[in-house]
């Protein structure tokens, strides 16, 4: 199973260092999702990375980044969008239905499913589907290796993510959460969080 990882929608003082320290600890899928800000700032977040560490990094706005830093690929945040014009490298999409996978599926290299719990970092962002809903759409094969549980995926529902046949889950606030950017700057215990979610997917 895969962790993927994404950004807090915000930037902030301590972020190139944590996102190293978590590369370094075997993180290898970050969503760089930043809506709504000026590419320069994202720009010079990417610039004090390690350069090792850009084809382990997927960017959801200002798609010219991925060719520029030599990025994995793109992501395309709503189901509706098309692929940018010309665009021949990676990329993975967002679905929010369950009827939407089997067409995302056959282009895209993963799909996201959005809202699979109540979200811990989009405030009112509730669960879509129930628990039936999920595994009938796992016995008709929707939900498989190339889909990604993403909405209040933490520590605790990883397994049942697991056992729905989820390709892999998507962590945001169950990380993030445990780091204050206005009043922190000792990040280990979102480090030792994020070792833990490592050995739960496996």
């Amino acid at each position: 199973m895969k962790l993927v990882l994404i950004t807090k929608p915000t930037f902030f003082v301590e972020e190139d260092k944590i996102i190293a320290s978590l590369f370094e600890e075997g993180l290898d899928n970050l969503h760089l999702y930043k809506p709504d800000s000026s590419p320069m700032y994202a720009e010079r977040l990417l610039s004090l990375l390690p350069e090792d560490y850009y084809r382990k990094i997927t960017v959801h706005d200002h798609y010219y980044l991925k060719s520029e830093y030599h990025l994995a690929g793109i992501h395309i945040e709503h189901p509706e969008d098309p692929v940018p014009e010309g665009y021949r490298g990676r990329f993975s999409r967002t679905c929010l239905e369950i009827d939407q996978l089997k067409a995302a599926k056959k282009k895209a290299e993963y799909v996201f499913l959005k809202y699979i719990f109540h979200s811990q970092s989009e405030k009112d962002a509730e669960g879509s589907f129930t628990e039936e809903q999920l595994r009938e759409a796992s016995r008709k094969g929707l939900i498989d290796r190339h889909v990604y549980a993403l909405g209040g995926m933490n520590l605790n529902n990883i397994k049942y993510a697991k056992d729905l046949g989820f390709g892999g889950v998507v962590i945001c606030g169950d990380l993030w959460n445990r780091f204050d950017i206005h009043n922190q700057q000792d990040y280990r215990e979102l480090i030792s969080h994020f070792e833990k979610l490592r050995k739960a997917v496996g």
